[in-house]
């Protein structure tokens, strides 16, 4: 294969008497049938080879690893913070479906415990059995909230020591 990537204009050139050509010797000869082993090599050598007819047969149905188990819920890519206030007891339902996508949920009771405490009573039970259900965590917050996390956060809660002293109030002790 030839390549040429520039040519020379052709000069004239003077003319020359006729002499038989001349057999080429025997390099040159090897060297002509060199050049021309070499045209007929093709030109991409990326050729990839065909896959063997006979492979061993794939396995389709594998099951999974220990470690790739399938959850019940999909990982979330963002856990958010969200403030709800309370105001029915329908509400409980938009909570629990916040939590399980993963977020975390602040829950403001008064506007419930406004109309109703029995009402208060029946929806934090409710968180509650949900968070244990679910390996969440439930707290309060002061008196008017209650905070509500998915499986992967937990509350820190601060230990205190019970002490034998009782505390001062300001009842008359019993002489």
């Amino acid at each position: 294969m030839k390549f040429t990537l520039f040519r020379k204009p052709k000069q004239q050139e003077p003319e020359k008497t006729a002499v038989p050509p001349e057999e080429p010797k025997e390099e040159e000869a090897t060297t002509q049938e060199e050049n021309k082993i070499e045209e007929t090599k093709p030109e991409s050598t990326n050729i990839q080879p065909e896959p063997a007819a006979e492979q061993a047969p794939q396995k389709e149905n594998v099951a999974p690893l220990p470690e790739q188990k399938p959850e019940i819920s999909e990982p979330v890519s963002k856990t958010y913070l969200k403030a709800m206030p309370l105001k029915d007891l329908s509400d409980i339902d938009n909570v629990k479906e916040e939590v399980q996508k993963g977020n975390i949920i602040i829950l403001r009771v008064t506007p419930l415990a406004n109309k109703s405490i029995d009402d208060v009573k029946i929806a934090v039970n409710s968180l509650y059995e949900f968070a244990e259900v679910t390996g969440g965590d439930i707290a309060r917050l002061g008196e008017e909230r209650v905070v509500i996390c998915p499986k992967n956060i937990r509350i820190w809660r601060e230990k205190t020591p019970a002490s034998n002293n009782s505390l001062p109030t300001s009842a008359p002790t019993a002489a």
